[in-house]
This record gives structure tokens, C-alpha cells and sequence, in this order.
């Protein structure tokens, strides 16, 4: 029994569920069939979504960024959709609704993009907090809120990720604890739509995933591109 309306997203709500973090991993099964000696039409269209994603990562990275950082992104974004995909079937962990999670996958990038840009280029990341005819006057309040807006960086990353992640869920959670007292008029209506729910979820699960691995490699493409 459900005791508030956030216990679903607890990983530690029942003791039978001990082991919800291990739905993290569940996608290294889906993998092995890509090594098949003869392809299957799964691991044809894994290769083709791979080699699409990497023509596009490689257009929003640039030419400066080093050979193979298309697979870093590529990885993220299969993660995650991933992770949120399984979310949504019975009881199964959306273990990407918990900022630990997000913070987890997104802090280490923005710290390894931040230290190779100033490592490498620091002109150039002294240059990128003070934006073209920018005033004089203005340049110190430019500074800060450059400084700003690149330190919260993996925090609206992992909040933009979670807070998606929970809204859709909770959506669900609310309409279906009021099937029990309908009648079947309005049962069968909240049953539509909770069926063009899982829809919209299944699409922002993927959209977010895309998202956040888009983000990820526009921010790397600033400390690269100089």
C-alpha cells in the first residue's frame, strides 16, 4: 500500500524491493546480442541508430574535438533513455527520477569539460565570460553571471532530467488511485487516457535522453572549439 503519493520514487519504500538500484543495469542484457556472428535486425538497428547519432554528435562537437568522444555521448544518451524506458513498466525503479542519479551522470562531465577547458584554453574560457561589445561598465556583472550560469550547469542538467521524470509519473500515480471509487463511464475515460500518457512518457523518456546528452556535448563543444 502506497503510503504518500512520492513513495513510488523511493528505492527503500518496501523491503521485498531492496535491490530497485540494480534496474540501473538491467541494460548491459540487451547488449550481448550485438555480438552476434550473423547481424539480427536488432543489432541492424542499433548499428544504425549508433552511426546516426554519431553523424549528429559530430556536427554539434565540432572538428577540434578529439576522435571517438561521438561514443561518450552516445553511451549517456543510450543509458538514459534506456533507464527511463524500463521506468515505465510494473515494477521496475526509475532510478534516473532521483537527482543522485542525474547529479551522478552529469557533475563528472561538467567537472571534466571545466578542467580540460582551463587546462588547455584558458584565454579562451577567461574570454568566454565577458560576451562580445559587452560595456565596460557591465563586464564585472558579466563575469558573475557567466560564472553563474556555468557553475549550476550540471544542476539544471540533473533537475531538467528528474523533475520530467517525476511529473509524468506522478500523473500516472494520481489518475489511477482514483480508479477504485469510478463508475465504468469514467473509468473507461481515465483508462484512455492514461493509455495517451504512457505515450507522452515513452516520448519524453527518449526526448529527455536526447536532451540531456545534446546539452552534455554543446557544453564540451565551448572548451574544444579554440
Amino acid at each position: 500500500m502506497m503510503t504518500s503519493l512520492f513513495s513510488s520514487f523511493d528505492p527503500c519504500s518496501s523491503s521485498n524491493l531492496f535491490n530497485n538500484w540494480l534496474s540501473t543495469l538491467m541494460f548491459i542484457l540487451i547488449f550481448p546480442s550485438t555480438y552476434w556472428m550473423i547481424n539480427n535486425r536488432f543489432s541492424i538497428l542499433m548499428k544504425n541508430i549508433i552511426n546516426t547519432l554519431h553523424n549528429e554528435f559530430k556536427l554539434l562537437i565540432g572538428t577540434h574535438a578529439p576522435s571517438g568522444s561521438t561514443l561518450l555521448f552516445i553511451g549517456l544518451l543510450m543509458l538514459i533513455a534506456i533507464n527511463n524506458f524500463l521506468g515505465l513498466f510494473p515494477y521496475i525503479f526509475t532510478s534516473t527520477s532521483h537527482l543522485v542519479t542525474a547529479i551522478s551522470l552529469a557533475a563528472p562531465l561538467w567537472l571534466a569539460f571545466m578542467l580540460y577547458g582551463w587546462v588547455n584554453n584558458m584565454k579562451f574560457m577567461f574570454a568566454h565570460l565577458v560576451p562580445l561589445s559587452t560595456p565596460n561598465l557591465l563586464m564585472p556583472f558579466m563575469v558573475l553571471i557567466e560564472s553563474i550560469s556555468n557553475i549550476i550547469r550540471p544542476g539544471t542538467l540533473a533537475v531538467r532530467l528528474s523533475a520530467n521524470m517525476i511529473a509524468g509519473h506522478l500523473l500516472l500515480t494520481l489518475l489511477g488511485n482514483q480508479t477504485s471509487a469510478s463508475s465504468s463511464f469514467i473509468l473507461i475515460i481515465m483508462l484512455f487516457i492514461q493509455i495517451l500518457l504512457l505515450l507522452l512518457e515513452s516520448a519524453v523518456a527518449l526526448i529527455q535522453a536526447y536532451v540531456f546528452a545534446v546539452l552534455s556535448s554543446l557544453y564540451s563543444s565551448e572548451v574544444v572549439a579554440h
